[in-house]
Formats: C-alpha cells, sequence, structure tokens
C-alpha cells in the first residue's frame, strides 16, 4: 500500500511537471510564426519553379495558400512584406499603404535592426524575383477581399493585371489566372461587371496565342459569367463556338466551363446536352464543403433539366446534408410534376418564386407546366379506359373542353399515351397497354447507358498524367532526381482541389 509519504511526494511531483499555460499573447505570436514559416516555404517553392521550369511547384504553393489566407492579419503581411521585398522597391510602399502600416514607422525598424544594410540589400535585390512581387501582391489582394475593401482591392488588382501584362513570364501563369479572377470580381462586387469585360476579351485572346491553359480557362470562364450576368446568351454562345477549352484545364475550371453551357443549353431547349454538361459539373466538382455553393447551383438546375426532359430526380438526392436544405423548394416542384398536380405545382411557385428567381431558375421552371399536364394525362390514361373530356378538365383544372381536347391531341403526338380521342362524343378511349420489351424503349435507355460509360472511359483516359522518364530510368535515379520523381508521384496522387 502506498504510505501518507509517498501521496505527498507523488503530489509535489505533479504539481512541479505541470506545464505552464501558454498567455493569449505567446499563441498568438506563435500562430504568427506558422503562417509566416508557410508564406516562406512557398516563396521558396516559387523560386524553384522558375529555376526547375516546373509548374507544378507554384501549383503546390497556391493551393498552400488557401490555408494561410485564412490566418493572414496585418502585422503578419507587414513582416512579411518587409523581410522579403529588397528596401526601396518600388511595389513595397504602396502595398505597405493597403495592409495599413505607415512606411516611416517600418524604415525606422528596418534601419535599427539592420546590420550590413548594402550586402543585404543587393543579396535581397539579386534573390528576388517577379513570381515574388506578385505573390506577396496576391497575398495583400486576398486580404482586402475578405476584408470587403473592394475599392482599394479594384485599385490593387488593376496594377498587378497592368504588371503581368508587362512582364510577359510564362511561370506568372498560374498566378495570373488568379489574378484575374479577382480582378473581375472586385468588379463584381462593384455592380460592374460589364467593365471588366473588354480588357478580359483582351487578355484571353493573348493568353490564347501564348498557350496558357491556366489562364485561357479562367478568363474564359470570367467572360461567360459576365455575359450570362446580364442575359447575354447569344453572345456567350458565339464566344462558346469561337473558342476552345483547354484540354489541361484543372477541374474546378472545367466544371465552371460545364456549368456554364448547361445553361446556356437550357436556355436554348437543348436539354439533353446541357443535361450532360451539368451532370460532368457536377462530377468534376470538388465534393468538399469549400464547393458546396456551387455543387447546390448545379443540382438546382440539373433537377429543372431532368423534369423538363420527363425524368424524376432520385429521392435521394434530396437528402443530402448540403443539398437537403437548399433542395427543398426544387423537391416540392417535382413532387408535383411526379404526380401531376397543378394546383400543387402552382401553390409551390407561388411560395418560391423569389428563391428561383434569385438562383435564375424561374423561367425555366414556368416550362414546367406543361410537363405536369402531361403526367396528369398520362396518369388518366392509365386509371381510366374512357374518360370525358369534361371530367379531365377538372381533374387537371383547365379551362375548358377546347383546351382539355388541345392537350390529349398533342400527347397522343407526341406519344405520351396511347388514346384516341372522339370529337363528336366528347370523350377519350384509352387503348390497351402494350409490353414495354416490344418497343424500342430498352434499345434506347441501354444505347444511352453504354454511350455514357464509353465518354466516361474517355476522359478518365484524357485524365491520366504520366512522368516524362520511362520506368527504368527511374530505378537508375539517385540523390537530387529521385527525390523529384517522389515528389512527381506525390503529386499525381494529390486531389487538385484548389481554393473554391
Amino acid at each position: 500500500m502506498m504510505t501518507e509519504k509517498t501521496r505527498e511526494t507523488t503530489t509535489a511531483m505533479e504539481v512541479d511537471t505541470a506545464v505552464p499555460e501558454k498567455t493569449e499573447e505567446e499563441l498568438k505570436k506563435e500562430e504568427e510564426e506558422a503562417v509566416f514559416s508557410d508564406i516562406k516555404q512557398n516563396i521558396l517553392l516559387l523560386e524553384r519553379s522558375v529555376t526547375a521550369l516546373e509548374s507544378r511547384y507554384a501549383t503546390r504553393a497556391l493551393r498552400a495558400t488557401a490555408s494561410i489566407r485564412k490566418r493572414l492579419s496585418p502585422s503578419i503581411l507587414q513582416r512579411a512584406l518587409v523581410s522579403f521585398y529588397p528596401p526601396g522597391h518600388a511595389n513595397l510602399d504602396q502595398l505597405l499603404g493597403y495592409v495599413g502600416t505607415p512606411t516611416t514607422a517600418v524604415t525606422e525598424s528596418m534601419d535599427v535592426d539592420t546590420a550590413d544594410k548594402n550586402e543585404k540589400q543587393k543579396e535581397k535585390e539579386k534573390a528576388f524575383l517577379p513570381e515574388h512581387d506578385i505573390y506577396l501582391s496576391f497575398l495583400v489582394l486576398l486580404y482586402l477581399h475578405d476584408g470587403n475593401q473592394v475599392e482599394t482591392g479594384l485599385a490593387l488588382a488593376t496594377a498587378i493585371v497592368e504588371q503581368i501584362q508587362s512582364l510577359n513570364r510564362r511561370t506568372l501563369d498560374q498566378l495570373g489566372g488568379r489574378i484575374y479572377f479577382y480582378f473581375s470580381r472586385f468588379y463584381e462586387l462593384q455592380g460592374r461587371l460589364g467593365e471588366a469585360r473588354p480588357l478580359l476579351l483582351a487578355a484571353q485572346r493573348t493568353a490564347t496565342l501564348r498557350h496558357d491553359d491556366d489562364t485561357q480557362a479562367t478568363l474564359l470562364n470570367l467572360l461567360l459569367r459576365s455575359y450570362l450576368e446580364y442575359n447575354l446568351y447569344d453572345q456567350a454562345d458565339k464566344l462558346v463556338s469561337k473558342t476552345s477549352f483547354p484540354e489541361g484545364a484543372s477541374n474546378n475550371q472545367t466544371a465552371r466551363y460545364m456549368y456554364y453551357l448547361g445553361r446556356i443549353k437550357a436556355i436554348q431547349l437543348d436539354y439533353s446536352t446541357a443535361h450532360r454538361h451539368l451532370l460532368q459539373a457536377t462530377r468534376k466538382a470538388p465534393q468538399s464543403a469549400n464547393a458546396a455553393g456551387f455543387q447546390q447551383s448545379a443540382h438546382k438546375l440539373l433537377i429543372v433539366i431532368q423534369l423538363l426532359m420527363g425524368e424524376i430526380p432520385d429521392r435521394s438526392l434530396f437528402r443530402q446534408p448540403t443539398l437537403r436544405k437548399s433542395l427543398q423548394p426544387y423537391l416540392e416542384i417535382t413532387q408535383a410534376v411526379r404526380i401531376g398536380d397543378l394546383e400543387l405545382f402552382k401553390k409551390a411557385l407561388e411560395q418560391y418564386a423569389g428563391v428561383f428567381k434569385r438562383d435564375r431558375n424561374y423561367t425555366m421552371i414556368l416550362r414546367l407546366r406543361h410537363n405536369v399536364i402531361k403526367t396528369g394525362i398520362r396518369m388518366i390514361s392509365l386509371s381510366y379506359s374512357r374518360i370525358a373530356l369534361r371530367d379531365v378538365c377538372v381533374k387537371l383544372q383547365l379551362d375548358g373542353e377546347e383546351d382539355a381536347e388541345f392537350v390529349i391531341a398533342k400527347a397522343i403526338r407526341d406519344g405520351i399515351i396511347s388514346a384516341t380521342l372522339h370529337h363528336s362524343e366528347g370523350y377519350m378511349s384509352s387503348l390497351e397497354t402494350t409490353d414495354v420489351y416490344t418497343t424500342t424503349e430498352p434499345h434506347d435507355a441501354f444505347h444511352s447507358r453504354i454511350g455514357f460509360c464509353l465518354n466516361l472511359h474517355n476522359e478518365s483516359v484524357k485524365a491520366l498524367r504520366f512522368p516524362k522518364e520511362g520506368r527504368q530510368e527511374w530505378a537508375a535515379a539517385d540523390g537530387e532526381e529521385a527525390k523529384r520523381l517522389g515528389e512527381v508521384l506525390e503529386e499525381m496522387e494529390e486531389d487538385d482541389e484548389g481554393d473554391w
């Protein structure tokens, strides 16, 4: 048994070995050190990207920026700018002004703390690259965007775009795509998205001539977004027909492009093509919470397209946690179309009209009224072998027997129902239902599934990435070469989520 003296000794040891809690100031300092270390690592990656002419290092730096962005503060930005910019650089004073740090205070601290100033200044100027300049400016731009400083952010974004256009460096292609995105975003926040279109069009032509896939894909999506924002669907369709989307674009940009194509085709009544594009958009988009807004918008439009095609979406789609709340209005519309209840459709349309208009789907949902009527006629045809036109008007809530006769005649012509319309007697008689396997419907369904599988296989083959060297050369590689090849494999296995 443990004696009283032993217990006292053990308690004393526990008290002595207890780790003191860190103060709030110490925790904040550790956090700033971690963020600064991440920024320094990205600076080194950009330098390595320029030296080795490998874009994957720049991709890794931009991917890591998503986590840095959430932890940016004026003190961290000021430290990064002063640490990496050579003293007296043309952009240093301007960026410090955007952060809100007086230039004189920074200069005084540098004069006190810096030894052998001239030698260090020469070393900084030699090691400082234009990629470093653009990246640090990009961090300040993100800080201004998240701080809702729209006017200041637009001024900085315009200056960075002009700088990128004057530099004309291929190692800036990935950074340039991000800069153009926020340039357009600041214009959109001010309600002046159309004013940015001429510069984006000129930049898109330049990116196409330079075979800059990243910037070209970003600019195409920005232009399509600008056209659709002002309902310029004809101009958007002409842009799509006159350009080609780069195959080497990231999944994020491809998903956006497919979504815009789906919306354009839906407005043009090409529902099958729109459905195919939207399906690809939902599958190529990231499944993480960062892309929840895009997934919601794409699925809303996809549900409407499916209903217009005569299909009923799977109920499990409406039960997904990230989609359940946003798809509730579309669930009620789907239920009305499924059972052919025109009254329920009108009620849901009136109740959620504001939501549908905000989603820009109101016009297409109005087209569903005819689908509701067709579903109701199909249900009546299956339930009654003979029914009067007057009763059809009551069940479908139509204005008169003449409207019911026209609707039934069109349904018979389109092959929706198998029935005979007797005009003089004023009734509709349903024909005997035939075996579906005697028709071409199973063949068509099987053909569509085979086509989908073939398209999926072709896209998967195109998405494969292979290393430049053969496997035999891998075994012979050693030292730095072996390390570089290992990083290639690591990059190929990572998910390319980026910042959505």
